[in-house]
């Protein structure tokens, strides 16, 4: 992981001034040494309980008994080592427990799990879960379920999609019943009774800690009694999998939460992915008449989690953070493969060079990565690899700034990171997916085997293009929504940074050309915006928002490495080390071979083709 913490170390202190952050009130104890000191941990952490595993838990898929999950022990051993190293409460506030990092910092210390097993992985929505409670929970529900997340004690999880409903959650039907009269008089929030179904649902059951709390949307009556349809019904409930008292305490009662089976997936095995049934009646608890839903009060209890019909208001401040978290999962697998790749083609001799002298049979093969094509290959794993951990990056320094800068920085980073969360999740995904895939041609036919990792890096990147918002999703959410807010604010500031790295640029002979090249970029994805919404209908304007999104992401990322190579060449105009070489090698290349591909993909969002969305069914 050497050359991973190189380039972390490039990112975050050279290029995003990560020490500066220290300068304001809340990171006022920490230092360049604390900084570092966590990403020592965690580097140490990751190669010793996560890496040596990561085919073990592929390999070692969870299991289901009949009454629990079965998981390998190396899975419980880097999920205490995580949680003793702290890392659960990073970045929270020292009240909490927590050490108050930059999330800068925490998301860098993060990638170092991610790189080593994403499936094993830094416990993402555990840290979420709690952080939508820190912010929407009562006071009591903080103590008793944050808490005790953040200290490792329970896990918690995200439940959203149904069997039935997917990603269109306005659909689902999972609903709650206020139990009984008193319902409003529990201290741990109104108490509700849920019946339902959830799928897809990430560390939905296990053995890994005493608690799992689920934050379970779900739909409660209106004034009238009845359900409200669509999203405005929709409310957020904590539905721990064993109920406590008021102090945190296990009563020893188990909720009404039981799992109906695990999804084996084609990737992330090491991850238990599940089917939850609430209020099914395995464990049937009894309370106070359960509001209805029966005699014997069936129905999980849940806790309601900040305002009626506000749930999903709530959700997405889980959702934002995971996305964010998403994008650098990918980007992980990515670099992962990129060094597996990079080793192998180091060490394997095939072949001989290119003209008169490779037909020599006498000589000694060479090794592959003196092949060109070869290189070829190596080279758009990094300019792919490390531009998405440069806008990963960026993004949390962003959110930094969004909490903790002056006000005016703080407006401006919050509104620039809603433009560009949709890159950050679904740019990686894909193009770090394309990564993994080259690094499986790098090693031929030993690739599509299992002898060697590549091929598992592969099938672990490709649900990030589905999960937390697929690429569709993302795609529409840009062009349909984010693009358009507050009448383009946000895309006009977008642009005004991008050209303030491009005025800098201009000044520097050897990026004055790339500066150029972004410029007209940045130029035709601004009027290719417009052609998109001219006449105003929906169905036209996002017929090619994949497209869109594609040439979106392709002028982000050229703008971070045309940032990266400005202070790359500060610090070393001669590209004296090898290091800086391959920064502005990759940046070459991206310009190079990767930016001129956006004409394509606009001229069909300009042009508001049809071809797709107007094919009729029965033509396919």
């Amino acid at each position: 992981m050497s050359q991973l913490r190189s380039t972390l170390d490039f990112l975050v202190y050279d290029w995003l001034q990560g020490e500066g952050l220290t300068a304001r009130t809340r990171y006022a104890d920490h230092s360049r040494e604390t900084f570092d000191a966590v990403l020592d941990t965690c580097e140490r952490i990751a190669r010793e309980k996560y890496a040596p595993f990561n085919r073990t838990v592929d390999t070692e898929e969870p299991r289901f008994d009949g009454e629990k999950v079965i998981l390998p022990q190396c899975t419980y051993d880097a999920r205490r080592a995580y949680a003793e190293a702290g890392m659960l409460a990073a970045g929270k506030d020292a009240e909490w427990g927590g050490m108050q990092l930059p999330y800068l910092v925490e998301a860098a210390a993060n990638s170092f799990f991610a790189c080593a097993s994403v499936s094993m992985g830094s416990n993402l929505l555990t840290s979420a879960n709690a952080n939508l409670l820190l912010v929407h929970g009562t006071p009591l529900q903080k103590q008793v379920f944050a808490v005790n997340e953040l200290e490792g004690n329970w896990a918690g999880t995200m439940a959203l999609s149904e069997p039935q409903a997917g990603s269109s959650l306005s659909d689902i039907s999972t609903r709650a019943l206020p139990d009984g009269d008193g319902f409003e008089s529990d201290p741990l929030g109104a108490r509700y009774r849920l019946k339902g179904n959830k799928m897809w649902i990430s560390a939905g059951d296990h053995e890994l800690t005493e608690n799992i709390v689920h934050l379970v949307l779900a739909k409660i009556p209106g004034p009238d009694g009845k359900l409200i349809p669509g999203v405005k019904g929709i409310s957020l409930f904590i539905v721990p999998k064993k109920l406590v008292d008021a102090q945190g305490q296990l009563t020893g009662e188990r909720n009404d939460v039981a799992l109906a089976g695990l999804n084996h997936k084609l990737g992330w095995r090491g991850t238990t992915n599940t089917l939850l049934n609430f209020g099914e009646g395995k464990y049937p608890v009894r309370g106070d008449g359960g509001g209805g839903l029966d005699g014997q009060g069936a129905g999980a209890i849940g806790y309601l989690v900040g305002q009626p019909h506000e749930g999903l208001k709530c959700m997405f401040h889980m959702m934002n953070e995971a996305r964010i978290g998403i994008g650098m999962a990918a980007t992980m697998l990515g670099l992962a493969g990129y060094y597996a790749s990079l080793d192998y083609a180091r060490n394997r001799p095939q072949g001989r060079p290119v003209g008169e002298a490779g037909k020599d049979a006498t000589r000694p093969q060479v090794r592959i990565i003196e092949h060109t094509d070869v290189k070829r290959m190596l080279l758009a794993q990094k300019a792919y690899g490390e531009g998405a951990l440069a806008l990963n990056l960026y993004c949390a320094r962003l959110v930094d700034d969004g909490r903790t800068g002056t006000p005016e920085v703080a407006a401006r980073a919050k509104l620039l990171l809603e433009v560009l969360t949709p890159i950050c999740k679904s740019w990686p995904s894909e193009f770090c997916l394309e990564a993994n895939s080259l690094a499986i041609q790098i090693h031929g036919g030993y690739g599509y085997t299992r002898d060697f990792p590549v091929e598992q890096y592969w099938r672990d990147n490709r649900l990030n293009m589905i999960h937390e918002g697929t690429h569709g999703i993302q795609a529409a959410d840009l062009l349909g929504r984010k693009v358009r807010m507050q009448d383009g604010a946000g895309l006009q500031l977008l642009a005004a940074t991008i050209n303030a790295t491009i005025e800098r640029a201009l000044q520097v002979p050897q990026l004055a050309g790339y500066a150029n090249q972004l410029a007209q970029a940045l130029q035709d994805v601004g009027a290719a915006t417009k052609a998109a919404w001219a006449t105003a209908n929906p169905q036209e304007a996002l017929a090619n928002a994949v497209p869109y999104m594609q040439a979106f992401g392709h002028t982000v990322l050229a703008w971070m490495w045309l940032d990266v190579a400005l202070v790359v060449l500060a610090r070393d105009a001669a590209l004296s080390a090898p290091a800086h070489a391959g920064q502005m090698g990759a940046a070459r290349y991206f310009f190079h071979y990767e930016l001129p591909r956006i004409g394509a993909w606009l001229q069909v969002v300009r042009q508001r083709d049809m071809t797709c969305a107007e094919l009729p069914e029965d033509a396919f």
